[in-house]
C-alpha cells in the first residue's frame, strides 16, 4: 500500500506471576524478556536500548534493573535504558503505545530518549538510564518492557526496517 516501514516487531512475550496484586516478581520479568528475545530470535548482544516500564517507584525500577541485569548479564554495562514515563507519566493502557513510538523512533532518528528528573544513582540500579538528556545513537534492535498490576508482564522486541 505504499506506507513507509518504520520498523519490525520480531518478538514479544508475556507472563503472568499472579503472586501479588501490586508488588512485582523479577522472576516473571526476566521470563517475559527472555521470552521476547527468544522469539525474536535475538542473542542479548543484539539490543541497544531498552524502554524501561520505569515507573518509579522503589520496588517497580529495583525489580526491573534485576530482571535485566539478570537477563543481560555483562551486556547490561553496555544497555542504554530509559523511562519515557518520566515525561509523559502513566497513562495506564495507553502508556504501551507511547513507549512504542519512542523505541521506533530511537530505530528511525537515532534518538534515545532521556529519563528526566534523575538526581542521583541508585546503587541497585546500576545500569546507564540515559539521565536528563536525550542522547543520539544509532540503534538496530530494542525492546519495550510493559508492567502491569498483578504480576502481568509484556515485552515486545522491534528491529529497524530493513
Amino acid at each position: 500500500r505504499g506506507a513507509e516501514i518504520l520498523a519490525e516487531v520480531v518478538g514479544f512475550a508475556m507472563t503472568s506471576d499472579a503472586a501479588d496484586i501490586v508488588m512485582p516478581s523479577k522472576q516473571g520479568a526476566a521470563r517475559a524478556i527472555s521470552g521476547a528475545l527468544k522469539d525474536a530470535r535475538m542473542n542479548p548482544e543484539d539490543v541497544c536500548y531498552i524502554n524501561a516500564h520505569g515507573t518509579g517507584t522503589a520496588a517497580n525500577d529495583k525489580v526491573e534493573c534485576a530482571a535485566v541485569a539478570d537477563v543481560f548479564g555483562h551486556h547490561a554495562d553496555d544497555l542504554m535504558i530509559s523511562s519515557t514515563k518520566s515525561m509523559h507519566g502513566h497513562l495506564i493502557g495507553g502508556t504501551g503505545a507511547v513507549e512504542l513510538l519512542a523505541c521506533i523512533m530511537a530505530l528511525t532518528d537515532g534518538v534515545i530518549a532521556p529519563t528526566i528528573n534523575y538526581e542521583e544513582p541508585d546503587p541497585e540500579c546500576a545500569l546507564d538510564v540515559v539521565p536528563n538528556v536525550a542522547r543520539e545513537a544509532q540503534v538496530g534492535a530494542v525492546l519495550s518492557n510493559a508492567f502491569a498490576f498483578g504480576g502481568l508482564n509484556a515485552v515486545l522486541a522491534l528491529r529497524k526496517a530493513s
